[in-house]
């Protein structure tokens, strides 16, 4: 039925341990995921900001404002089901990444593209052990298996509450090396928001910014946030 949301039948909601962590009560009713699992996190601070999001909610329950209730659930129910799978699809982005296409001209974007993405390549290179190919132009170019394997290592080493995050930093971003470099603490998550859009940021300096265009990037730009704190509470 158009419109309908689930409503608030609860009191108060409380972190309570649970047998591999923390799980949040909803007046002693444990919270289940989707798939109608346990959830149970691993970390303290994020069963309280999923106990906080519970909280949060008035009369009607809105998922769009539980983040990381939503990361949980995606956690348990899809992660860890499919961890290959989805470490598979994560590492994928290195094959193809967002920061080794570069612009053939103007000379001013190149020089941007070349500021702000060769440091992280070098990061990459440095400290993954992953030094990417860079091309001008949207051909795709092959990307050297040793590199690939480094990054596809790193990824599948990851558990399924770092690979949940890192799905959105990736996806969002369209770089794996972003991804990472959000995760592992070299540059946060608004910082990647700004060097993946560099060209957007250059068509709008050129012909002005689409209102739905805007909103659009407004959402991703605040689930790229999300994604970041998702692990910073995993690790916090």
């Amino acid at each position: 039925m158009s419109g309908w949301a689930p409503k608030r039948f609860w009191k108060e909601a409380t972190v309570v341990e649970a047998e591999g962590g923390y799980t949040v009560s909803l007046d002693g009713r444990a919270v289940k995921t989707p798939a109608k699992a346990p959830l149970v996190v691993p970390a303290r601070a994020m069963a309280e900001a999923i106990a906080a999001e519970w909280e949060a909610q008035a009369e009607k329950i809105d998922p769009n404002t539980m983040p990381v209730t939503r990361g949980a659930n995606s956690a348990i129910d899809k992660v860890a089901r499919q961890h290959a799978e989805v470490a598979e699809l994560i590492a994928a982005y290195g094959g193809t990444d967002l920061l080794c296409y570069r612009a053939e001209a103007p000379e001013p974007l190149v020089a941007r593209q070349a500021a702000g993405w060769d440091p992280l390549l070098d990061w990459a290179a440095a400290e993954l052990g992953a030094r990417l190919t860079v091309t001008a132009g949207v051909i795709p170019v092959a990307q050297p298996a040793p590199a690939q394997a480094a990054l596809a290592a790193r990824v599948a080493a990851m558990d399924p509450w770092e690979l949940a995050a890192l799905h959105d930093l990736v996806g969002i971003t369209g770089s794996l090396v972003l991804g990472l470099a959000v995760a592992l603490g070299r540059i946060d998550a608004a910082t990647a928001w700004d060097l993946a859009r560099i060209d957007e940021a250059w068509q709008i300096e050129q012909w002005g910014e689409d209102e739905e265009a805007a909103e659009q990037a407004a959402f991703k730009r605040a689930a790229l946030l999300d994604a970041e704190r998702f692990w910073q509470l995993h690790h916090g």
